[in-house]
């Protein structure tokens, strides 16, 4: 079970750090990835990060502004998000894929998720 949390209300400009541990299941051999999903418009991909944390790759959208990183001892991956923007305004999920196989960056790819947490970003 993945538990996503650390979202919450900020202003423009501001910052949050998302956090999702993993419980019941060690995810330190898993690649793991962040998506999001705003009001009436589809999941959409956020970051991923390998097992290691030696690969990262973002979405043009987020890129020089979010982090992903991971802390396999403590089964537990992070976003961390500068510079928000009201579109940055989502419900925020994060997932484990079983294997390096697959889709990287759709949500088809990935094999388990949380139950998401939502981030609002004010004007």
């Amino acid at each position: 079970q993945l538990q996503a949390y650390g979202g919450g209300l900020v202003q423009a400009g501001g910052s949050l750090r998302l956090s999702c541990a993993a419980s019941g299941r060690t995810v330190s051999s898993y690649p793991m990835g962040w998506f999001r999903q705003a009001p009436g418009k589809e999941r959409e991909f956020v970051a991923t990060i390998s097992w290691s944390g030696g690969f990262t790759d973002y979405a043009d959208s987020v890129n020089g502004r979010f982090t992903i990183s991971r802390d396999n001892a403590k089964n537990t991956v992070y976003l961390q998000m500068n510079r928000l923007k009201p579109e940055d305004t989502a419900v925020y999920y994060c997932a484990a894929k079983r294997s390096s196989g697959g889709n990287w960056y759709r949500s088809e790819g990935y094999d388990y998720w949380g139950q998401g947490t939502q981030v609002t970003v004010s004007s």
